[in-house]
């Protein structure tokens, strides 16, 4: 088996959990690929065994042709995959409405007609000063994940695996690559944002520093 190692590395997660550790908003701030190369390159862990980088997989979600967002996000996806390391893997996203959007509206409806005002009225009014924005949740990235720790633990294209995530849909693609003989490393901001079950079977677990992560994510740029 080559002494080398693969990345594995779920940006929603990154993002998510890397963003609470250093008091960011996830809004606010991307990935930044080359960094995240980078990190892969000097793991302490991997120096120490010997072992090359081969390559980071990394996962995110897109949106769909017709979203109005789409233009500029394949823009962003183009330099993902053009960085040196980086194999670009995209699941989808899936918008849904505001989770407390319409239990809202139906609070100020009965609040305007228990003061006997029009409730449109007072709706509209709401209307100027507040907007829901749809809830974006990530698709198919963990499916994505799961098959390719699989296949490449299958065909033994690396004695290591480093899985920067820690979403319990992820344990048997982990227990599956071991069973390959892979040794697999789980790499998190916090270790609490692990699921047990994969802190669990995990070979190791690494735990990322605060400059790491500041370095990783970085501010979005102005549209």
């Amino acid at each position: 088996m080559p002494e080398t190692y693969v990345g594995f590395v779920d940006v929603g997660f990154l993002r998510a959990e890397g963003c609470k550790k250093i008091g960011r908003s996830v809004s606010d701030i991307r990935a930044d690929a080359a960094a995240v190369v980078d990190w892969f390159h000097n793991l302490p862990e991997m120096r120490q065994s010997g072992q090359n980088f081969l390559r980071a997989y990394w996962y995110d979600g897109a949106f769909d042709p017709r979203h109005s967002e789409y233009e500029r996000q394949r823009r962003f996806f183009d330099a993902i995959a053009a960085t040196p390391g980086i194999q670009l893997r995209l699941g989808h996203i899936a918008e849904h409405p505001a989770r407390h959007e319409a239990g809202i509206r139906r609070a100020l409806r009965t609040t305007a007609a228990d003061l006997g005002l029009e409730p449109n009225r007072l709706l509209q009014e709401f209307n100027r000063h507040w907007t829901f924005y749809p809830e974006r949740e990530q698709k198919g990235v963990d499916t994505l994940i799961a098959l390719d720790m699989v296949r490449l633990a299958s065909r033994a294209v690396c004695a290591t695996m480093v899985l920067l995530s820690g979403d319990r849909d992820l344990a048997e693609a982990v227990r599956a690559a071991q069973d390959f003989g892979i040794r697999v490393l789980v790499a998190t901001p916090q270790r609490e944002s692990l699921a047990r079950e994969v802190a669990q079977i995990a070979d190791a677990i690494i735990v990322m520093d605060t400059e790491t992560l500041e370095r990783m994510l970085t501010a979005r740029p102005a549209r």
